[in-house]
């Protein structure tokens, strides 16, 4: 299984962006596929979560209202819409995908097998 995520860049404040996560060597129908990101100098942090085969989403905080996960069946992808952009949102975004996450676990990295590569999200103020 590859995760391969796309679609950061350079936003200014207020802005927008749609990442993308597209999945080969398994459908994503039965995963489950959580965003993470990584400020410089930061650990790596939950972001947002998607049981595919339900729809169900769960968001960090600091997200909420901002940011929208779905999945798109037909391209294997799980996409990360981000509205209304803030400087403090700029870090490495990275999907994860795995088989065997539950309610409990599903903001820990350990519950996911699956990684993507990250890719680079900045907010100009």
């Amino acid at each position: 299984v590859q995760l391969q995520a796309s679609g950061g860049g350079l936003v200014q404040a207020g802005g927008s962006l749609r990442l993308s996560c597209s999945v080969s060597g398994r459908t994503i129908r039965n995963l489950s596929v959580a965003w993470f990101r990584q400020a410089p100098g930061k650990e790596r942090d939950f972001v947002a979560h998607i049981k595919v085969s339900s729809g169900f989403t769960d968001y960090e905080d600091s997200v909420k209202g901002r940011f929208t996960t779905s999945r798109d069946y037909a391209k294997n992808t799980v996409t990360l819409q981000m509205n209304s952009l803030r400087p403090e949102d700029t870090a490495v975004y990275y999907c994860a995908a795995g088989s065997s996450v539950v309610h409990s676990n599903r903001a820990s990295q350990t519950a996911y097998a699956y990684w993507g590569q990250g890719t680079l999200v900045t907010v100009s103020s």
